[in-house]
């Protein structure tokens, strides 16, 4: 076989064979950077939200970030993923959490996303403040009939609220006794929310309700009123077009000015009066004999003026044909 060598080989029998040397492949492209992070501090902790921080450096790649948190280092919650860049230093960086549980200790912290890979900082901790105790009542009804009963309704709010004890305390006119409980404690619902049963009372009040164990927080002082009780009757009199108006006030308040009322669609008309006789010990009575000018529903008005101990109040209507 004839060898001829030709430029870049030689040429065996009409086949071109190439030199022999070294085949250099084109570099392989460097992995990206993975970010670095670092989880950062708390601010503006509230009862429900809090500022979390944290430091990203994106190495030159495109990165993102977000904080994972929770009630436990299992988290189950993060923030809306954020840009942090793509520069080449560390940024500190923050996100606002909202929809948080007072008195909660959180674990948190950041993590970072970029064509390098994600990074998980440390896991940190912060704890929410409790809600302080509130309470807040009424009466109801209020002004309270003599004689009738009435609750006293209110919620318990604040960390801890639910199936706290709390009892009611009472002042009762003229108001220099100072207030005392009265009846057995009640525990709050899981909502706070309570209700103590009629307490019987015989005359105005101030009332309140207070927690049991500490802190000691009591509710804003509510003055329940009792009004008088009146029951109104009408009987024929002998002369013609007038009726006897009759009836009791309980407790006794003799001396009371009584009204007689003709009730008229949105408003009422006085049609006379009288005043409170005494009776019994415990209820007063009054009477008078008036003209009827007027056919309809009337009622009377029992106005307590030297007793600060009830109120006044109406009768039931009744119908004088």
């Amino acid at each position: 076989m004839k060898t001829r060598r030709v430029r870049g080989g030689l040429r065996l029998g009409g086949v071109l064979a190439l030199a022999v040397g070294a085949l250099v492949l084109p570099a392989q492209a460097a992995a990206a950077p993975a970010p670095a992070v670092t989880t950062g501090g708390v601010s503006n902790v509230a009862y429900s939200s809090v500022i979390l921080y944290g430091y990203v450096d994106a190495r030159g790649e495109l990165t993102n970030y977000y904080f994972q948190y929770g009630a436990t280092s299992a988290f189950g919650a993060q923030s809306p993923l954020a840009p942090a860049g793509n520069g080449t230093s560390t940024v500190k960086v923050s996100q606002a959490v909202t929809g948080l549980q007072p008195g909660i200790v959180y674990h948190y912290r950041i993590v970072a996303s970029g064509p390098g890979g994600t990074v998980k900082g440390a896991d940190r901790t912060f704890e929410t403040p409790k809600v302080p105790l509130s309470v807040q009542i009424v009466g109801t009804p209020n002004p309270v009939v003599f004689g009738s009963s009435f609750f006293v309704e209110g919620t318990l709010s604040g960390t801890g609220a639910s199936t706290h004890e709390v009892v009611l305390q009472a002042n009762p006119f003229p108001y220099l006794g100072g207030f005392k409980t009265v009846g057995d404690p009640e525990v709050t619902n899981s909502a706070g929310g309570f209700s103590f049963p009629s307490l019987g009372l015989l005359e105005n009040a101030q009332l309140r309700v207070v927690t049991v164990g500490k802190p000691v927080v009591a509710s804003p002082v509510v003055v329940e009123n009792v009004a008088v009780r009146v029951s109104f009757h009408v009987r024929r009199a002998r002369r013609r077009g007038y009726v006897r108006l009759y009836g009791t006030v309980a407790p006794a308040e003799v001396g009371a000015l009584v009204g007689f009322q003709l009730l008229r669609p949105g408003k009422s008309v006085n049609e006379g009066g009288t005043a409170v006789t005494s009776g019994t010990a415990s209820v007063s009575r009054f009477r008078a004999v008036v003209r009827l000018r007027h056919r309809g529903l009337y009622r009377a008005l029992i106005k307590v003026t030297n007793d600060g101990g009830h109120v006044s109040n109406y009768s039931e209507p009744i119908l004088i044909r």
